[in-house]
């Protein structure tokens, strides 16, 4: 269980997140909704500990989160997985490579400069692009992959981490409908198939209806809705987006289309042998 109890972050004289206490229990889809600049990105990014926390205690299975350092720190952030709007990935490096950098907390220093890793990572990595209908380009740069395409990758190594939980920090604002359709249901899946917690900020209405269990809006930095989607009333839609706003004017409908997008195994377990990520003997 995930649970904030106060938790401040100020910039000088400016306060991004206000006194937020959440509960969120484990295996939940949680979408967090509001305007640009609410503090949900803050926010999320306090729960990894990207950022520091000014104020309140942030707990994970009853142990503290928010005063953790050194090895413990790192710990965490493996077991709390972020995916980011922009993907975050290693442009140059192949796509097999960047799912393998979950792993990097896992393995040496020597390891990790020459770019070994074990052959069951690697399988294991394939499985996983495979799984997100990405294997076929396995061996190809992540820059030469299409926005929806990277964020399914990164969603792979993000998956490689063996999460307990996953934050994504606006994982579909640069994508097209589709595309984001397709990221959407990806997290999804995992959250119903591994009983993985996530937690996701979203623009778009439709898609935190659609997609998440229990909404959370914020507007200025604090918590003004918790809820179902169908306790999200016109009356809390204008709470969270101001005076005036409704939901069908600032929500946009997600397309219906169905994709098989699933590669073959065995084609790619060739192309990763012959590719620039080294083997380790067995």
């Amino acid at each position: 269980m995930l649970e904030l109890t106060d938790v401040t972050r100020r910039f000088g004289a400016n306060i991004a997140v206000d006194a937020v206490s959440l509960t969120i229990p484990e295996g939940q889809m949680v979408g967090i909704i509001g305007r640009s600049g609410a503090g949900k990105s803050t926010l999320l990014r306090m729960i990894n500990r990207l950022t520091g926390v000014s104020g309140g205690v942030i707990s994970h299975s009853g142990r503290p989160v928010s005063t953790l350092t050194g090895r413990e720190l790192r710990n965490w952030q493996r077991d709390c997985a972020m995916i980011f709007q922009q993907f975050n990935l290693v442009p140059r490096l192949d796509v097999v490579s960047n799912v393998l950098h979950g792993t990097l907390n896992l393995r040496s220093t020597f390891s990790t400069m020459f770019n070994l890793f074990p052959r069951e990572d690697i399988l294991r990595a394939i499985s996983i692009l495979e799984r997100l209908g990405v294997a076929e380009n396995a061996t190809k740069r992540a820059e030469a992959l299409s926005g929806g395409q990277q964020q399914r990758v990164a969603i792979a190594r993000a998956l490689m981490q063996s999460p307990k939980l996953i934050l994504a920090d606006e994982p579909i604002a640069s994508l097209d409908p589709l595309n984001a359709q397709i990221v959407m249901d990806a997290l999804k899946d995992i959250n119903e198939q591994e009983g993985i917690t996530v937690v996701t900020n979203l623009h778009t209405l439709d898609t935190a209806r659609s997609y998440c269990e229990r909404i959370v809006g914020m507007a200025a930095g604090k918590v003004v809705f918790d809820g179902r989607p169908e306790e999200l009333t016109t009356e809390a839609v204008r709470a969270i987006y101001g005076a005036g706003a409704d939901g069908e004017e600032i929500s946009e409908s997600m397309t219906s289309t169905s994709l098989n997008v699933r590669g073959r195994p065995a084609d790619i377990k060739a192309k990763v042998t012959a590719s620039g990520v080294a083997l380790e003997s067995i």
